[in-house]
């Protein structure tokens, strides 16, 4: 167990919320390991009271979440984030000017969802993607891709073999690195001179706010507050000089930054607002993370209040969704298929699986049609809208929907 803090080395003595023990969110557990025991981890997220980086125990090497070649989650199976990624491509090629002889790199590139749109523009493209089987995706859709996991020495390599990035970004990445020194001194390394950084992650404050626990989980090494990163990038030489506020995954942060020794890209007003809106808030002072762990625990009970009464009654229920944060609430919950009857998800390669610790199988949504539960609920609620546009035919037998965070709601 990690006793200091990843970015300062600063001593961890003060708990965010203790979740218990869980197994890995994305590794599935195929019908041919259904017998077999899965490694259980703490799963314990603590606040430093120097830096205020967000963190949970390194308790997992990150070759064992990412580097089998397994990895479950592949970007391109919603909608509405291949819409995102267009538009971020749409944006960054007409603010910065960028064009055939620009340079995009992205960092955990997945299955090339983002990438692609890139090319499509005739820009030059290489993804950088530590899962084997998400960057064969990529490469079958035309997106160069190296497997490696980020960090100092793999910008080295790819500075000597491709060069240098124009555009360096990663959407959800940096949370995932338990070296985020490495990582933010490998972006440093390996952008041009006049180039740019864009970085999209969860913002710590809309998860301490709206009760976003189950996004807390072993992938997610650290939780991201503004302040914070400013603070780690500006240790490696980099300026964060505009900063937008995202409705992805319950509330992200975009930011953009460049290197120090480059004055062309000025600071705008947005940093300095959300810097004093953070301390406004509390981001700052230990006092605000106190008391998150009872908001969880209370979440618990109403949620399995939900079920139990539901259940007593003769109701069905089933999930929909294989995300991470899923899985983190299951397990936390204890709920399984006493519960839930089943999952399901569009993903192809979770289908015909088990979700892990709760071992509920992951069906095609066409089951839900089969089956005609009473109650659907969506485990990857920050794509609520999209799933009940999806799914509204359930409404013709007087199905609902169910979303428990940032408390249980029921949708007719």
């Amino acid at each position: 167990m990690s006793a200091r803090c990843r970015f300062c080395q600063t001593p961890l003595e003060h708990s965010v919320v203790d979740l218990g023990v869980s197994p890995l969110c994305q590794r599935h557990v195929t019908p041919a390991n259904f017998t077999q025991a899965e490694p259980h981890y703490p799963l314990h997220a603590r606040v430093c009271h120097d830096c205020f980086l967000v963190q949970v125990d390194d308790v997992v090497p990150p070759a064992e979440i990412f580097g089998d070649g397994e990895y479950a989650y592949f970007s391109s199976f919603s909608d509405s984030w291949l819409r995102h990624a267009r538009d971020y491509t749409q944006n960054m090629i007409q603010r910065f000017g960028l064009g055939k002889e620009s340079r995009i790199i992205e960092i955990a590139s997945n299955d090339g969802y983002l990438l692609q749109y890139f090319l499509e523009s005739g820009t030059q493209v290489l993804g950088i993607e530590p899962a084997s089987n998400c960057a064969a995706a990529a490469v079958a859709k035309g997106v160069e891709t190296v497997v490696a996991f980020f960090g100092r020495e793999t910008a080295l390599t790819i500075k000597a073999n491709q060069g240098l990035a124009d555009l360096l970004l990663g959407n959800n990445v940096l949370a995932h690195v338990p070296d985020i020194n490495d990582f933010v001194a490998g972006m440093k390394t390996l952008l041009a001179p006049q180039g740019l950084i864009t970085m999209e992650f969860p913002h710590l404050m809309r998860l301490i706010e709206e009760n976003q626990f189950d996004t807390i989980y072993h992938e997610h090494f650290s939780y991201l507050g503004f302040t914070t990163v400013e603070r780690i990038f500006s240790h490696h030489g980099l300026v964060i000089f505009d900063v937008e506020e995202l409705p992805t995954h319950g509330g992200s942060l975009r930011i953009y930054a460049r290197h120090s020794e480059n004055p062309d890209l000025p600071v705008g007003p947005g940093v300095e607002e959300l810097r004093a809106r953070e301390k406004t808030h509390g981001l700052l002072d230990l006092s605000y993370y106190s008391l998150f762990g009872e908001r969880v625990r209370e979440t618990k009970r109403k949620l399995l209040s939900f079920l139990i009464d539901a259940k007593r009654s003769g109701k069905t229920i089933v999930g929909y969704g294989a995300p991470g944060k899923g899985n983190t609430l299951l397990n936390y919950c204890g709920i399984r298929t006493d519960f839930l009857d089943y999952t399901v998800d569009r993903s192809p390669h979770k289908q015909g699986n088990f979700l892990p610790g709760s071992r509920i199988p992951i069906l095609d949504p066409d089951t839900i049609f089969d089956s005609r539960p009473d109650y659907v609920l969506i485990l990857p609620w920050n794509l609520r809208e999209e799933i009940m546009k999806q799914m509204a035919g359930i409404r013709e037998w007087g199905g609902r929907f169910v979303v428990p965070i940032p408390e249980v709601e029921v949708y007719k």
